[in-house]
Formats: C-alpha cells, sequence, structure tokens
C-alpha cells in the first residue's frame, strides 16, 4: 500500500478516535451510536468499520490511548524531590498545575468503572506497569524512611488520595467556606503521609 494511502488511512482513523472521544465524554458510551461517531466525523457509516469492528473497540483504543494514567505517569517522572515528604507534596501540586480541574479527565475514569466495571483495566496495566518501573526505582533513592510497605501499595494509595482530593474538589470545592479550601492540597498530603491519629496522651 502507498505511504500516502497509509497516511490517510492513519489521519482518518485518527479523527475517527477524535470524534468518538468527544461524543463519548459528553454523553456516554451507552448513548453514542457508530451512526453519531460518524456523523461527528464527517464520515460514511461505512468507512468507520473499515478502520474499526465495533464501537467497543473504539472505547478499547480510546482507554489505551488517553486513559489519565498515560497523563499522570510522565507527571510524576518529572518532578523535583530529594526526600519522600519534598517529593510527594511537589507530585500533588503538580500534578494538579498541569491536569487542571477538566471535566474530560473524571469522565473518562467514571465510564470506564460505571459503563464497563473496569473490564479495560487489564488493558491498562499491560501498558502501564512497564512505564511506572522507573519511577518506582527513583522512589526507592528519595531520603526518608517509610513503613515497610510495597511500593506498588504505596503509589496506588498516593493515587487513592490524589483521586479522591481531584473529584471532591470538582464536587464540592466550589462550595466550600474559603478557609476549608485554602490549603486544602496540603492537608490531604500531610493526612497521607502522617494519618490521622495525634500523639496519645500518656
Amino acid at each position: 500500500m502507498p505511504e500516502e494511502n497509509l497516511k490517510k488511512g492513519e489521519h482518518t482513523r485518527q479523527v475517527i478516535i477524535d470524534a468518538a472521544y468527544r461524543l463519548i465524554i459528553d454523553q456516554g458510551y451507552a448513548a453514542t451510536s457508530m451512526r453519531q461517531i460518524a456523523g461527528k466525523a464527517d464520515l460514511a457509516l461505512g468507512s468507520i468499520y473499515n478502520h474499526f469492528s465495533s464501537k467497543e473497540e473504539v472505547f478499547r483504543v480510546i482507554i489505551q490511548e488517553r486513559h489519565p494514567f498515560f497523563q499522570i505517569l510522565p507527571i510524576l517522572n518529572s518532578v523535583q524531590g530529594r526526600t519522600i515528604d519534598e517529593y510527594i507534596r511537589n507530585a500533588a501540586h503538580t500534578l494538579i498545575e498541569q491536569l487542571g480541574y477538566h471535566p474530560d479527565f473524571l469522565n473518562l475514569l467514571l465510564i470506564e468503572i460505571v459503563e464497563f466495571k473496569g473490564e479495560h483495566v487489564p488493558l491498562l496495566f499491560e501498558k502501564f506497569l512497564p512505564m511506572a518501573l522507573p519511577l518506582a526505582k527513583r522512589a526507592e533513592g528519595l531520603v526518608g524512611t517509610t513503613r515497610d510497605i510495597p511500593a506498588f501499595i504505596l503509589a496506588r494509595a498516593f493515587l487513592g488520595m490524589f483521586f479522591s482530593y481531584y473529584i471532591t474538589e470538582i464536587l464540592i470545592g466550589p462550595v466550600m467556606p474559603p478557609e476549608l479550601r485554602a490549603d486544602a492540597l496540603d492537608r490531604f498530603v500531610d493526612i497521607f503521609l502522617h494519618g490521622i491519629l495525634g500523639t496519645e496522651r500518656e
């Protein structure tokens, strides 16, 4: 096949993915049809089936290419910090600064969880884990000590802390009193690092 045709085919495939992503993010997977995707992409319906066998295949590609995890990892790898405390704080703030508060980010997560019951997670991990190994090795070199907790569990706990802050900030942050919003992310990080229990009295 001539290179020009290959480039045209790849371009058409990308147009389909972009159109499907926008529709699915805006109205959900179940409410989006292949006909709607074709209309959004300004293509004949049959043209889509030259590239994808089904709507589920289109969504699987979206998950594999655009899942938030694949945005998060490069950001975490770029974060500076010599100590565990410094790195964790910088990581949380850098994620918020670079990702912002985009509904797309949250919508894709919720569609995968609610409409697919996490069925594509194994596909994500095949790609995600090799990308995460350099980060795990880097974490081992940070100054400071942690309890004897596997690195994967620590990473999972950090992501849990981040997403709990991220989601609640979107949902209730705007209506919270200013004094409760001030330094909220740092407070989440403090809880992650030190827990919620104070020093026990003698």
